[in-house]
């Protein structure tokens, strides 16, 4: 974690909020609490290495993975979204997803995949997929790169952001690649769930599933959906279930319509907290 993204992380919205003297006191302790974290910031983790030592981790479930490796998708994490100086061992509720991506990534398991994770900040759940897809390829993006904790020759990690149109045309849609699972967990803001999934449909290859965490966020969360705009993802995703017609302004007719003749099944679930939706490419 360089010192630009510390404060970015935990820093630019108390500037934001500050009074002129707050201000000058953070402007004094910010540039103390980065060097103190310094020494709590994590060494990289070769997953090359690590598969040499800890086979049996292949044996293991989505869920064990994601625990094992702190991924917030399982059913308990250690809080990752706090300074490291701050992190103890304690065990809170994560989100529950394990279940649902255990139903979906099953079949998929033993196969050659390419995986793309969007919002993959420490690159918790990537390590996770890692083992449980052996043959597969992780592309993970994040507007935080430097955060990544792992590297391994299976693992390709990039700055990608997901709010701009032009930054995922540049870094994937302008890219000769294609994905078989892409899994959206970046902002969850209400126009970057929208664009993430019409632009980044068509990559994905016959069969494919595209997941969308977070779903509920912008329906439920002030700040992911400022001005409160309609249709939020999930109002367009249940008008397709229901086979009613949607308009938005973040959606073209081009990419309307390839979602439209293209998708095979859309399914939402809710994990412990919030929602989770899975779509199918034909």
């Amino acid at each position: 974690m360089n010192f630009k993204t510390f404060y970015k992380l935990f820093y630019k919205h108390r500037f934001k909020k500050a009074s002129f003297m707050h201000k000058l006191y953070l402007y004094i302790v910010f540039p103390i609490r980065f060097f103190l974290n310094f020494f709590f910031f994590p060494k990289k983790i070769d997953l090359d290495l690590l598969e040499r030592t800890s086979f049996n981790l292949y044996n293991k479930n989505i869920n064990f993975l994601f625990e094992y490796f702190n991924s917030d998708k399982g059913e308990f994490f250690v809080d990752q979204y706090v300074q490291p100086i701050k992190k103890n061992d304690k065990k809170i509720s994560a989100h529950g997803y394990s279940k649902f991506y255990e139903k979906f990534f099953f079949d998929k398991k033993e196969k050659q995949c390419n995986i793309l994770e969007l919002g993959s900040f420490y690159g918790n759940e990537s390590a996770s997929l890692f083992f449980y897809f052996k043959h597969s390829t992780i592309y993970s993006g994040d507007i935080y790169p430097d955060l990544y904790r792992y590297k391994s020759k299976r693992i390709s990690n990039f700055f990608i952001d997901t709010s701009s149109e032009n930054s995922i045309k540049e870094n994937l849609l302008n890219k000769d690649i294609s994905f078989d699972i892409i899994i959206d967990d970046a902002g969850h803001f209400f126009k970057d769930q929208i664009i993430s999934l019409f632009l980044l449909f068509k990559k994905l290859n016959p069969g494919g599933l595209f997941i969308t965490e977070e779903l509920d966020f912008p329906d439920t969360r002030k700040d992911m959906n400022i001005n409160n705009e309609k249709p939020t993802l999930k109002n367009i995703l249940l008008s397709i279930i229901k086979k009613k017609k949607f308009n938005s302004k973040y959606v073209s007719e081009n990419d309307k319509r390839y979602l439209l003749e293209n998708c095979a099944f859309i399914e939402i679930f809710k994990g412990n907290v919030n929602e989770i939706a899975f779509i199918k490419k034909k």
